[in-house]
């Protein structure tokens, strides 16, 4: 039976994904986790009705419908995909923002195309060195702050997608239907939905979402001083046992998954004790790119008391997952193996 999701606020929505669905490589739309900064349209747009604007620095400014992005080169891509602040609350000192645990993450497979396809029908002016994106969602507050963020024309002519379909169905309208920027293996943070224009630019936009947060920086310092949030760091954690579940003694399987944005994950090591010893587990199921990799473990619990499970990722370079998170004001980016550590306990 499907688990619900655990809500965190209605307006705007934001929600994870219960761990037990963490489990299957894919995670299904319905229970994909939920990041908004303000509401989202109520009701589809009538794709009549919608065009994509291309603008800025470039020879030939132009609009595109979806009937012409339908029949432009489709790309599928595997992508695991995860909120900047995924594991914020874990942190031993107290970070602001939603309260995540580990369910601000999940792994799809999207349907588009590659944003350099129209990026080069449109014509790059030397000038170009950014990338702006701005959706169709409503501003939260009087201010009217609209959700723009920006990425490096590097990123944006090489592994970025422009995304119509998740999961073999047409993008859900809560995940950005039409359609929606994807910086593979980069945060969350980087994936515009609801999209309607792009904006070439010659420096990184300068705007709130840009400037105020999605920097990882320290307590009094200035927030734009801080570095960009960008690619989703080396990460492990355990999907099964569940934190405080009580488990029979004999054999016990142990479940999780890894992921390093633009890395490959070359390994994964297990402790059953704290930290004192490791052991390597086996991946399961498919190996993608940009796509994180299960991985299991089976342990024969024989003593009876509690146990503090763990597990570290080694990236494709030879770096491992540090056993503490660097913490930042908005607690962006933790992958410490000691805050996502379970305790057991062998009955």
């Amino acid at each position: 039976m499907e688990k619900k999701m655990r809500v965190m606020t209605e307006k705007p929505l934001n929600a994870e994904t219960p761990v037990e669905s963490l489990r299957s490589w894919i995670t299904a739309n319905s229970i994909f986790f939920d990041r908004n900064q303000g509401m989202f349209p109520s009701e589809p747009i009538s794709l009549e009705k919608w065009k994509l604007s291309v603008d800025g620095e470039i020879e030939n400014p132009f609009h595109l419908t979806m009937d012409q992005i339908l029949k432009m080169t489709k790309v599928i891509v595997a992508n695991t995909f995860e909120c900047s602040g995924n594991g914020r609350s874990l942190l031993k000192e107290k970070a602001r923002g939603n309260t995540w645990t580990i369910g601000g993450v999940g792994n799809a497979v999207y349907g588009g195309i590659w944003l350099k396809d129209v990026l080069q029908q449109a014509g790059l002016k030397s000038s170009a060195k950014h990338v702006s994106f701005e959706g169709d969602d409503q501003s939260p507050g009087s201010a009217g702050i609209k959700f723009i963020r920006s990425l490096p024309i590097e990123k944006a002519m090489s592994t970025t997608l422009l995304a119509y379909e998740m999961n073999g169905e047409a993008l859900p309208l809560k995940h950005g239907y039409p359609l929606r920027v994807l910086a593979l293996g980069w945060t969350g943070a980087n994936c515009v939905k609801w999209l309607s224009k792009i904006n070439v630019l010659d420096r990184p936009y300068e705007g709130f979402f840009m400037d105020n947060v999605y920097r990882t920086y320290q307590k009094g310092e200035e927030s734009k001083s801080g570095e960009v949030v960008t690619e989703i760091t080396l990460k492990s954690f355990i999907t099964q046992p569940l934190n405080e579940e009580e488990l029979s003694a004999g054999t016990v399987v142990i479940l999780g998954t890894a992921y390093a944005g633009e890395t490959d994950v070359d390994r994964v090591e297990v402790s059953l004790d704290n930290g004192k010893n490791w052991a390597d587990a086996d991946f399961i199921g498919p190996h993608e790119k940009f796509a994180w990799r299960h991985w299991q473990y089976i342990w024969e619990a024989k003593e009876k008391g509690d146990f503090t499970l763990m597990s570290r990722a080694i990236d494709s370079d030879g770096n491992p997952q540090p056993m503490n998170a660097d913490w930042n004001v908005l607690g962006y980016g933790n992958n410490g193996v000691e805050e996502h550590a379970i305790t057991v306990h062998i009955r």
